[in-house]
């Protein structure tokens, strides 16, 4: 199975050539969306667990669940 392609625009020519992949792109292109499915999920975690503070501490101030949801939402 042949490599994915990217596309090469001389823009002072406007030619527009399409090149196969190396080995090593393919190989750079699968850590880049490995490296940023994690970081996505790093992210996830970090505002889940911000949202669980705000939410203690604005029911540590008097307010109801349906209030906290509301403000949160």
């Amino acid at each position: 199975m042949p490599n994915p392609t990217k596309l090469i625009v001389d823009c002072s020519t406007g030619v527009t050539t399409e090149v196969e992949l190396t080995d090593e792109e393919v190989t750079q292109r699968e850590a880049d969306a490995k490296a940023y499915e994690a970081e996505v999920k790093v992210k996830e975690v970090e505002s889940a667990a911000q949202a669980k503070v705000k939410a203690d501490v604005l029911k540590r101030l008097g307010l109801t669940e349906n209030e906290v949801k509301a403000l949160l939402s």
